[in-house]
Parts: structure tokens; C-alpha cells; sequence
């Protein structure tokens, strides 16, 4: 993040009016910083020591420094805004972070589809547009998405005549709202897009297979991969549940109802599994390989064990004797467990994490066609809508410094080396660059 200065603020006019949360202990700019990301934000402003708010534009005029003068609760080396002064910094986003407007999701710039009035059936002209306007018009409707073209709002679904797979460069949408001034209201050739929060419902159905399958696709990860999260994505696109080589309650509370089902039943597409021993790899007919990134990995699995599929390890906990021998223990597994599925799976499809959420679209087509089912365009454009499910991690609690010495990252970074010459050697691309040190 990028300081940008210290501004005014009021209780009655917000400066940044998106999120907000307090904390009167341990208030810190990182938390401030991370909640706003999360969230999609452009910039996160703190006051008071304790308060953080979240916005895409700072709507009041900047004051000198030395009024936001006031410690962080939880970080006394660093100023936390001051008395209706707010210390704010504009965030750098990563490339696939969603950007929000109130309750709504910001797609970006898109050139206006040819059949418009099909792509985008409801369309009403609105003289004084604003993104309200158009977003509560086309919730309203019961559309998941709204198209601001400067004086017309439309309204439709992500199909093949509109896909949002194209975007423009955003200053080609920069005209400015008739009714607000300080806001992008589109061009009549050049869409700013929403998503509103109205359930795209084409891909939400799901039921077990119409008829047993003989053949068992495993979904084999390390724990920490994103095994749940990809189990939600391929029953959003197919249509059918997965199920699994264990038994957990809370994922089938959660809606995934084929949990229960015993691994070989031939119910479900696929089958969630963490093993990696020669014989419970040679029961599977097929695979769909999922590899993360360790660091990413390791933590999110320890995470799970002492916080729960969506919660967090305790300081304690990160800070005590069990972090380090839960590094010890699983970064050799991390390793082995590509390398023996590599070995001994039967028809191994390779996807890498990263790349599912960089390019959900055609990494989910190559899952589809491995798995066999024969998945919509339509259905794979809705399932990019509802990407997230009820597993998502909240980024309130992420730790605010580096868990990782250096003998660990040594010790990960040789594992790294050895997966890389791996899926080279069977001409597959090695692992993304992402996965540092090298």
C-alpha cells in the first residue's frame, strides 16, 4: 500500500464509504490495510487508533500530516490517523481481487456486445445514472448483472454474447455520472459492469449421478490446497456432487451432500483425497492432481487444524513449538505426495492452484472434460460468478509478519526444486512462479 495523506473525516460524511471495523486493542495498519484488500477495496484509511474504513474514492480534502498523530492500538510505532482525521493509503490489489461497490462487485470496462438487447434484455435510460441507481434497478429485476452506458443502465447474465472474459482499459468507461460527479458511469459504446448480489441460479442445481459410475476420478491434494474449494467449483459447473474418501459433517451441513456416500459408491463425479500411498493411489481410475503453492498450503492447513475450515490458529499457536514441527512433518509430504501420484496415478491431470484462480474458466473446462460430463458455456460463466462458497477464509486475522525462518525456507525451497524437475520431466510446465524462493 501506498500512503497517500491525512484527510478529514465526520461521523455524518463518511471519507471512504465502504467497510468498516473497530478495534480498541489491537488496531494495526497492516489489519486495516488486509481487510480493505480482501474486500476489494482501493484505499483503506485508520483514525482514532482504532478505526478502519474502506472505500474506492477519498471524498474530502486532505489535511497536513500532523494532524493524524495518534498511535495504532496495537502498534504504538505507527500512527493510526487522529479526531476525525484519517490516515489513508491506497492499495495495490492483486490482479484478481474483486473491487466493490457497497453490496456490489465491480467486473471492470467491457466493450459493448453486438446484440445488446439480447446479451442485456432489461434496459431502462436514466438521466441522473449513478452506480446505485443502475445496481438497485437491475437487483430489482433480479439480474446479477448491471451495465452502466453512460445515460442507459442494462441488465443481464454472463453468456457467450457477453462473457467478461475481454476487459478494456477503464478510461475508456471514465465518463463521468450525470448523478454523481465523482463517479464512472460508462459510454454507450464502452459498459462499466457490476455484479450485483442476485444469485445467478443456472449453475446451482446439483444431484448424484442418474446412473453408478464405474469408474473412481480422484481429487487429490495436499491438505491446504483448496480441495473444498475446487469440490465447489466442479459442482457448480457439472452439476453433480463430489464425494469423498472420508467422512465430514460440517462439509456436508455446508451442502456437500455426497460426503456421506461411501468413496466407491459410483454416486459422485470425483472423490476428495489426501492420501499418497501406493495402493490407495492405484484404486482411483483417473485424477485430477491439485498442487499450491507449500507456503500458502502449510499455512491454510494449519490453520484448518486449529481453527477449523474457515477459522485460524492462535498466536499461541504460530508462536509456540507447534508450528515448527508441523513444518517439519508435512513440507516432506508436501513434496512426496505429487511426486507419488505422479508416479502411480493412472491418468493424472496436473492443475495448479494459482493457475484455477487466475483462469477459472479454462482450468475448470480441462477438470469438466477429464471428468467426463459435457458442462454449458453458460453454466461455466455462472459458476465465475459464485466462485467464492462458504469456504473462503475472512482476512481480519492473517498474520502480520513472516512464520517462516530461514532453515524452513531452505528446506521448502529444495522440496520446491525437486516437484519442478518432476512435472518437467513428464513434459508437463513446472511449478508457477510464485512459488519462491526458488
Amino acid at each position: 500500500a501506498r500512503y497517500v495523506g491525512c484527510f478529514e473525516d465526520s461521523p455524518r460524511r463518511r471519507t471512504l464509504r465502504g467497510a468498516s471495523f473497530l478495534d480498541y486493542k489491537k488496531m494495526t495498519v497492516f489489519r486495516c490495510q488486509d481487510n480493505c484488500a480482501e474486500r476489494g477495496y482501493l484505499y483503506a484509511g485508520l483514525e482514532f487508533g482504532a478505526e478502519c474504513y474502506c472505500g474506492h474514492k477519498i471524498q474530502a480534502g486532505n489535511v497536513s500530516d500532523a494532524e493524524c498523530s495518534m498511535a495504532c492500538k496495537g502498534e504504538r510505532s505507527n500512527t493510526c490517523g487522529g479526531a476525525n482525521r484519517l490516515s489513508v493509503y491506497r492499495l495495490e490489489l492483486a490482479q484478481e481481487a474483486a473491487r466493490r461497490y457497497g453490496s456490489a462487485v465491480f467486473r471492470g470496462c467491457f466493450r459493448r456486445p453486438d446484440n445488446v438487447s439480447v446479451a442485456l434484455p432489461a434496459a431502462r435510460a436514466m438521466l441522473n445514472m449513478s452506480v446505485d441507481k443502475c445496481v438497485d434497478f437491475c437487483t430489482e429485476k433480479e439480474f446479477p448483472l448491471s451495465a452502466l452506458a453512460g445515460t442507459a443502465c442494462r441488465c443481464g447474465f454472463p453468456t457467450r454474447l457477453f462473457t467478461l472474459h475481454e476487459r478494456e482499459d477503464e478510461q475508456l468507461c471514465a465518463q463521468r455520472c450525470a448523478g454523481d460527479e465523482l463517479e464512472s458511469c460508462g459510454t454507450a459504446d464502452y459498459l462499466l459492469v457490476y455484479q450485483t448480489q442476485v444469485q445467478d441460479n443456472r449453475c446451482m442445481d446439483r444431484r448424484f449421478l442418474p446412473a453408478r459410475s464405474r469408474r473412481v476420478v480422484a481429487l487429490a491434494s495436499f491438505p491446504g490446497a483448496g480441495n473444498t474449494w475446487a469440490r465447489h467449483l466442479i459442482e457448480l459447473a457439472t452439476g453433480y456432487y463430489t464425494g469423498s474418501y472420508y467422512f465430514d459433517g460440517s462439509l456436508y451441513n455446508k451442502g456437500f451432500k455426497g460426503e456421506r456416500d461411501h468413496w466407491r459408491s459410483g454416486r459422485t463425479i470425483c472423490v476428495k483425497t489426501h492420501e499418497s500411498g501406493q495402493k490407495e493411489i492405484e484404486s482411483f481410475d483417473a485424477a485430477i492432481l491439485l498442487i499450491r503453492n507449500p507456503y500458502k498450503a502449510l499455512m491454510a492447513e494449519f490453520n484448518r487444524k486449529f481453527g477449523g475450515h474457515i477459522g485460524f490458529a492462535a498466536h499461541a499457536h504460530w508462536q509456540g513449538r507447534e508450528w515448527p514441527e508441523f513444518v517439519r512433518t508435512y513440507a516432506p509430504w508436501w513434496a512426496t505426495h505429487t511426486l507419488d501420484w505422479l508416479r502411480f496415478g493412472r491418468r493424472v491431470l496436473v492443475v495448479h492452484f494459482e493457475d484455477l484462480k487466475r483462469d477459472l474458466f479454462a482450468q475448470l473446462q480441462r477438470m469438466v472434460a477429464l471428468l467426463g460430463v459435457a458442462a454449458r458455456e453458460d453454466r461455466l460463466l455462472c459458476v465465475e460468478g459464485q466462485k467464492d462458497g462458504n469456504f473462503k477464509r475472512s482476512g481480519l486475522r492473517k498474520l502480520e509478519y513472516d512464520p517462516y525462518t530461514p532453515e524452513m525456507r531452505a528446506l521448502i525451497g529444495g522440496y520446491i526444486k525437486t516437484v519442478d524437475a518432476a512435472l518437467r520431466m513428464r513434459n508437463l510446465s513446472g511449478v508457477p512462479e510464485d512459488y519462491s524462493p526458488r
